[in-house]
Formats: structure tokens, C-alpha cells, sequence
């Protein structure tokens, strides 16, 4: 096989999984606009613009109906606080977004509280009716290969149509041991296994790093399951080193540390 080759392939299916994020405090509708100009590149378009609930509005009118809008609640601490993950999903769906990307609230599983975390999954499910789901497990936060699984049955329970790593917030994100556990908890959990998606998020910042999860997604959901309906990429630092293979350039060997 061409190394080179199979660079490319894994750039062109990361630029169509992508979800491309700003999530920064100090976020303007400048900020988003540019984002919004550049998931519509030369080499095609991204999967998403994922943005918090005040921007979706804005997004949605800034991008064509090809992109999906993605906005995010209960973010990024993942509270208990289930009337604040309610509002924060209703804004998202009243601007017309496609996709919540909700927090598990991964501390009060730690504690046992797994009540809680099902009422705010629940809620914002039902919520969010007809969106896609993406819930975010905070995975390196959760201290044991138990707990990312217990967190991804609450999430597959509640109706989640994505697992999701990370914020991007903490210091541990995206990692290809809590990958597993979390695919093969689609893998096995029924009729899950056939139309759950995962998303890896946080710390993705090459093509190659991208590369690896997209050969775990497929080796543990199937070749099919590779594509934007089941698979996106948080990871929005890697859009560079995307363009850089897909234009014939060599691929960054490193990048400079940030959330996405």
C-alpha cells in the first residue's frame, strides 16, 4: 500500500467528518463567521460547525443546508443542573441546528449519582426530539475503564445517536483506550450497533492522529460506519494539516497544543 495514498484517503474522509469547532469564552460573531467561511474550503466541506447556543442562529443563516449546525449545552462542566441543559437545548433547536452535543454529567457518576445523570440525558433527549444527540462522556475524566462504560450505557440508554469523548476543556481528551471501550459498547448494544456513531474530540492534530480512530471505527462498527452519519472528528486544529495533504504537501509531524 502507498503511504501517501493512504494519507489522502484519511484526509478526505476527516475533512468530511469533521466538526469544526469554536467553543472559546471570548467568542464573537466575527469568530464564527470565519469559522463558518472555512468549513467551505477548496477541498470540500466539513460534516459541521459546532458553536455555543447563542451562535447556532447565526450559523445556521452564515452556511448552507449541507453543513449541519452543532451547538452545545450543559457545557462544558456537565453539571446536574437539568434546567440549565434544557434551556441551553431549546436555544439549539429554536435557531434551527441539527445537532446537540450535550455533557454527561461525568462527576456525579463518579459519585454513584447515576440518577441525576440520566434525568439530564433524558431531558435533553427529549428535548432535542428529532436532532441528532451527541453526548460527551468526558472520558479522561472518568477514572476507570467501568466507569466510560457504565457512562456510555446511560448515554445509549437515554438515546444518544453519537458517543463523544471530550470537551476539549480538560487536560486528558480524546485517547484510543476509551475509544474501544466506547465503541464496543455500540458494538454490543443492540440495536445500537447499527446506526450510533462516535466521535473522537480533543487532542487531534494530524492527519495520522485522525487516521487511527477512523481504522478503530472501522475495524470495531464496520467500513460502513465510516462516514458522517456515524463518525465525526472534534478536531479542529487538524483542518490545516488536512489541507496540507489534500494540496500535496507533507503532513505536520506536530502542532501546537490547543483544545481542538
Amino acid at each position: 500500500m502507498n503511504p501517501e495514498t493512504d494519507l489522502q484517503t484519511a484526509a478526505r474522509t476527516a475533512l468530511a467528518c469533521l466538526d469544526l469547532t469554536t467553543l472559546n469564552d471570548a467568542d464573537t460573531q466575527n469568530d464564527v463567521a470565519r469559522i463558518c467561511d472555512r468549513a467551505q474550503g477548496p477541498h470540500g466541506n466539513v460534516a459541521a460547525v459546532c458553536v455555543w447556543p447563542r451562535f447556532a442562529a447565526f450559523a445556521r443563516k452564515r452556511l448552507p443546508a449541507s453543513i449541519s449546525v452543532a451547538a452545545v449545552a450543559n457545557f462544558p462542566d456537565g453539571s446536574g443542573d437539568v434546567p440549565r441543559a434544557v434551556r441551553d437545548t431549546e436555544t439549539i433547536v429554536q435557531a434551527g441546528a441539527q445537532e446537540v452535543d450535550v455533557v454527561l454529567p461525568w462527576q456525579h457518576l463518579q459519585r454513584g449519582d447515576e440518577a441525576t445523570v440520566s434525568l439530564i440525558l433524558q431531558s435533553v433527549r427529549k428535548a432535542s426530539d428529532g436532532l441528532v444527540l451527541k453526548v460527551i462522556l468526558e472520558s479522561g475524566m472518568l477514572a476507570s475503564p467501568a466507569l466510560i462504560a457504565r457512562a456510555s450505557r446511560l448515554a445509549l440508554d437515554a438515546g444518544a445517536d453519537f458517543l463523544k469523548t471530550s470537551t476539549g476543556k480538560t487536560p486528558v481528551s480524546a485517547t484510543p483506550d476509551a475509544a474501544k471501550i466506547m465503541l464496543e459498547a455500540i458494538a454490543g448494544g443492540g440495536a445500537a450497533a447499527s446506526h450510533v456513531g462516535f466521535k473522537p474530540s480533543g487532542g487531534i492534530r494530524t492527519v495520522a492522529d485522525a487516521a487511527a480512530y477512523i481504522a478503530l471505527t472501522q475495524a470495531m462498527l464496520g467500513e460502513a460506519a465510516v462516514n458522517p452519519a456515524r463518525f465525526r472528528l472534534g478536531a479542529s486544529s487538524v483542518l490545516d494539516d488536512i489541507e496540507r495533504v489534500l494540496s500535496g504537501q507533507a503532513s505536520a509531524s506536530t502542532a501546537a497544543p490547543g483544545a481542538y
